[in-house]
């Protein structure tokens, strides 16, 4: 296939995965998750917002009041700009436990032909997801410079940067279920193009108001499909 229709396959099979994501969202098995998402994703954006209110409240203070109003009427735009950085890696986190079931649901409705999922105890998941959510984290505000001083470049920035790490964590959730890490990790540098593809489309649905809120589950099922599209294409790579 020439490189141009190469990319199509690519750029077409992506697109498919996300519109299957999106529809599953409407699935009887996936609305209790969809509710679950819905409010967990909203309190951890208050809680984080009001974190980020308090510790920007009480950085403040010059000792001359039109002064500290200016700048807290100013920072009231960083609060929330702060909010919605950290945000995909904060509910992200928050929901680490419910990925991996969003995940075996997806797979039940759409590939019960698939093999049992192997065993991997809990707090394995939970400790991959929170050394990657905290670098996540880390990384987003060491990114803080660029994304005030850029305007216009900035977005591009964090679409690439949390696009390779939403990538790589959403990848890890799916594919860990039936590989182990070592595995795992060999398959995302063999397909690290398209994981990173695939992380772009996440970061950009955790950049759109509202679709954020429902993010984890979409991007979780988002990558559902596309490892079965992988391993369509390379069955030896994920061969258990």
């Amino acid at each position: 296939m020439p490189q141009a229709g190469r990319r199509e396959y690519k750029f077409r099979g992506m697109i498919l995965a996300l519109v299957r994501a999106i529809a599953m969202l409407s699935a009887p098995p996936l609305r209790r998750i969809v509710v679950l998402c819905l409010a967990i994703a909203v309190v951890s954006f208050v809680a984080l917002w009001l974190a980020v209110a308090a510790l920007l409240a009480h950085a403040v203070d010059t000792g001359w009041w039109p002064l500290d109003w200016l700048i807290r009427l100013l920072a009231a735009g960083g609060v929330l700009g702060l909010s919605w950085l950290l945000f995909p890696a904060v509910v992200t986190l928050v929901m680490g436990f419910y990925l991996p079931r969003i995940a075996a649901e997806v797979e039940a409705l759409d590939y019960p032909q698939s093999s049992a999922p192997r065993s991997m105890p809990a707090m394995e998941s939970l400790a991959i997801t929170l050394r990657l959510m905290i670098l996540t984290i880390v990384l987003n505000v060491l990114a803080l410079p660029l994304y005030v001083l850029l305007p216009g470049v900035n977005f591009f920035v964090f679409l690439g940067l949390n696009g390779y790490l939403l990538g790589r964590e959403y990848f890890e959730v799916v594919a860990l279920r039936r590989l182990d890490l070592a595995a795992t990790t060999a398959v995302r540098h063999r397909f690290g193009g398209r994981v990173f593809a695939g992380g772009v489309v996440i970061a950009g649905l955790f950049a759109v108001p509202f679709v954020n809120l429902l993010a984890p589950v979409i991007a979780t099922a988002f990558m559902v499909h596309l490892n079965a599209r992988l391993a369509q294409r390379d069955p030896g790579a994920f061969a258990v």
